[in-house]
């Protein structure tokens, strides 16, 4: 029987990719392929393992024998995948790999902004020193504070987790609502998203990216919030208007932000990099050694498992 062959089209951990070369013919390289190469070679392929281009309509276009395609990831909103459907393509992403260190992520920019680290880290590198005493200069006591989760998934539920573990009581909004015995399991409180706004003293972001979440933290979300409160996003971007958060920070509407993922990335506004109530990663939530191979392996693992007749993961069912 004739292996099937599988595009690679990113930088991917190979330590995760051990089983897929054994199974399948494999194309792969350390350094990212371009787009114009891949449209030009993939009409040759039955599987990709998608990183670093998007699965848009040109590129599901050329791909003539394409029969699934795996997202090195829990994110697929850079593929579309009602479009794959119509083609008779299976889409199918990564949710568990990514939990635990995008969830250690999340805590650390919840940490760093309601301690207010990179303040005092520009501070102390600029030869300066303030004193503490002063209001102005202090940051957030976690214990006995309220942390909303908008989203509340694998990762959010890990967070909240973590969150409960320094102290504090956990309330989320999602569309699907947890059984009441699961809520009361994982002792969080549901709210609607306006109530849990104005009651959280911190709000951190866990939902994917669709026409529903787009553009969902605006100028109407900041003006529910605390003026002591602060914003997490390591999720996607676009689900908040960085035009309003950076009005929001500037007039202290809220009292900060930490962001691992930016609307229009990989720009970054200069008026959001200008401010000193704001930490800043470059959507380095899965950047560590073995997150980036468990991820390998999941998105392997799921081409493995179509190939095999009992696909998992699927997206566009």
């Amino acid at each position: 029987m004739e292996r099937p062959k599988v595009l690679v089209t990113g930088i991917v951990s190979r330590d995760g990719l051990d089983e897929l070369f054994t199974k399948c013919d494999v194309t792969y390289s350390e350094t990212e392929y371009t787009r114009d190469w891949i449209l030009q070679h993939i009409a040759a392929y039955d599987g990709v393992l998608l990183m670093g281009v998007k699965g848009d309509q040109d590129l599901l276009d050329a791909a003539l024998k394409l029969k699934v395609i795996s997202v090195n990831g829990v994110g697929f909103d850079h593929v579309d995948i009602q479009y794959a459907k119509a083609r008779g393509i299976v889409v199918a992403n990564s949710p568990q790999s990514v939990r635990v260190a995008t969830a250690e992520m999340t805590f650390a920019l919840l940490l760093s902004t309601a301690k207010r680290l990179h303040f005092y880290d520009r501070v102390v590198r600029t030869g300066h020193w303030i004193d503490v005493s002063k209001a102005e200069y202090q940051g957030m006591t976690l214990a006995g504070g309220t942390l909303g989760i908008f989203g509340m998934g694998r990762i959010g539920r890990t967070v909240a987790g973590y969150a409960q573990a320094f102290g504090m009581k956990v309330v989320y909004n999602d569309p699907l609502r947890m059984a009441p015995n699961a809520e009361a399991e994982a002792g969080v409180s549901y709210m609607g998203f306006d109530a849990m706004l104005e009651t959280a003293d911190i709000v951190s972001v866990h939902a994917p990216l669709t026409e529903a979440t787009r553009g969902k933290f605006n100028d109407a979300a900041f003006d529910r919030m605390k003026p002591t409160a602060y914003l997490v996003n390591a999720a996607r971007g676009p689900i908040i208007e960085e035009r309003a958060l950076v009005k929001a920070l500037r007039e202290h509407v809220i009292a900060g932000a930490g962001l691992d993922v930016f609307e229009a990335e990989p720009q970054v506004g200069e008026e959001l990099r200008s401010l000193d109530n704001v930490v800043l990663s470059p959507h380095a939530g899965t950047g560590t050694v073995a997150a980036r191979r468990e991820i390998a392996q999941e998105a392997a693992g799921n081409l493995l498992s179509f190939f095999a007749g009992k696909p998992v993961h699927v997206v566009n069912p």
